[in-house]
């Protein structure tokens, strides 16, 4: 699938399909056609169209943690020592190598990065932890933040 930098122009019945999509990306093209008012051929062109041009970037199963035994997240803070260009690939390539880290962004601000990984007890959380945080290129410290309880959590973008 090919990522565009530009922004694609959607008009109201490509946002329509996002939306079913969002919702449930196992929609039948049938499905999906009757519910945004297109016939079965005409809905299958757009989604390829929406898929080739990058704005479906792919389809995947959204798992519930605790019945997959991930019964914590945390999000923590982590800050390096330096921010040379080799330190900074090294830790995102370590970091992309860690399965068990779900999400990790570079931001702006006091810190260097935010990243959201899950365990299954305080065990896990302390392992992970010790032998995983702690041991990424040029970790200088970090900060976690259990999660208590979920508010609210989606995947899908406004549109």
């Amino acid at each position: 699938m090919r990522s565009s930098s530009n922004s694609t122009q959607l008009d109201a019945t490509d946002r329509l399909i996002l939306g079913e999509l969002q919702l449930d990306g196992k929609l039948s093209n049938v499905e999906l056609a009757t519910r945004v008012h297109l016939s079965p051929s005409a809905c299958l062109r757009r989604v390829k169209r929406l898929e080739e041009e990058g704005v479906i970037a792919h389809y995947a199963a959204l798992l519930n943690p605790k019945a997959v035994g991930q019964h914590g997240t945390s999000f923590t803070i982590i800050n390096l020592e330096t921010m040379s260009t080799a330190l900074l690939e090294a830790f995102e390539q370590a970091v992309r190598d860690q399965p068990q880290i779900l999400d990790c962004y570079y931001v702006a601000g006091a810190n260097d990065y935010l990243i959201r990984f899950s365990y299954r007890d305080a065990e896990d959380l302390e392992r992970f932890h010790t032998e995983v945080l702690m041991r990424l290129p040029g970790v200088e410290r970090s900060n976690s933040m259990l999660v208590l309880r979920t508010v609210k959590k989606t995947t899908a973008l406004p549109l």
